[in-house]
């Protein structure tokens, strides 16, 4: 199959990416993955000559999932190639270009039931005790681990943010999350001393919030670095990432009694059913309200 449109892969893949960025407000980071997952399958076609992926059905995209697995990735590699193939085809489908969406046929992996990790109490005030530096780079990191335990935002949309999007006279940041939709999210005390800090002693009061040395916008990749290096020098165990501080943020709102719509809403979560599979509720949290709230329980 040889590549048209400028994009390897067709015109309908370098559509369908186009699609991603201009209408849904895709970051680059997710229109970059995508456009892998599409190259990968594409390549599998090739090299069995089945030809245009556009053209494919069900048996082949069974196929494509049993390379892959030979190929030894991991369950959760393989669903996530298949949801892009179903995006992908729904895309075809409501542009005209394709009749039925052979991904949907396929069953999905089954797969393990693991919640995303979170901070305990101890660990995340162990984050925020450490010495970072009275230099541009830790007034500027002290902000980033404030900011994304405050607002809970995802690290997409904390790269994204300007300036100009910082309310510190009301504590506030306006977001701009998945499909172009805005959200108004509460900074606490905290963050807003980090940032006025930060702020206060760099050049330059518009552009890129948080920016790389060379006075660029901090890219995703370098925010996962950021934090990574930060939590290492806390001394926390394990792999810390910026949406282990955003399920952090969203499980000690829900411990301390928040509404799961208040979180639901200040995460930026189309369906509540996406925050119930992503928050942590604790057993003793469940016992609690529990007590409080049914009749039989209470004394």
């Amino acid at each position: 199959m040889k590549p048209a449109g400028g994009e390897r892969g067709g015109p309908a893949v370098a559509a369908f990416l186009r699609y991603l960025a201009a209408e849904r407000g895709a970051s680059e980071h997710t229109v970059r993955s995508y456009r892998a997952d599409l190259l990968d399958c594409v390549a599998f076609l090739e090299r069995r000559a089945l030809g245009a992926l556009p053209d494919a059905d069900a048996r082949v995209v069974r196929g494509y999932l049993a390379d892959l697995h030979a190929r030894g990735l991991a369950r959760t590699s393989i669903a996530r190639r298949l949801a892009t193939l179903r995006s992908f085809f729904r895309f075809l489908i409501r542009r005209g270009r394709a009749r039925v969406n052979p991904a949907r046929e396929v069953r999905t992996p089954r797969l393990p039931g693991r919640l995303p990790s979170h901070l305990p109490i101890d660990q995340s005030e162990a984050l925020f005790r450490q010495p970072l530096g009275d230099d541009e780079a830790g007034r500027r990191d002290r902000a980033i681990l404030e900011v994304l335990y405050a607002s809970g935002v995802r690290v997409a949309e904390l790269s994204g943010l300007d300036v100009e999007d910082v309310d510190l006279r009301d504590g506030s940041v306006r977001v701009l999350g998945k499909g172009r939709k805005e959200r108004i999210v509460p900074l606490g005390r905290k963050a807003v001393e980090a940032l006025r800090t930060y702020l206060g002693a760099r050049e330059g009061t518009r552009g890129a919030l948080f920016r790389n040395p060379r006075g660029g916008r901090l890219t995703v990749r370098s925010l996962h670095r950021i934090v990574r290096a930060r939590a290492q020098g806390a001394g926390l165990a394990g792999r810390v990432t910026p949406h282990t501080l955003r399920h952090t943020f969203a499980t000690h709102l829900l411990d301390a009694g928040a509404d799961l719509r208040l979180i639901q809403e200040l995460l930026g979560h189309a369906r509540l059913t996406t925050t119930q599979r992503y928050t942590h509720v604790s057993a003793d949290r469940l016992a609690k309200v529990y007590d409080t709230a049914h009749p039989r329980a209470r004394a």
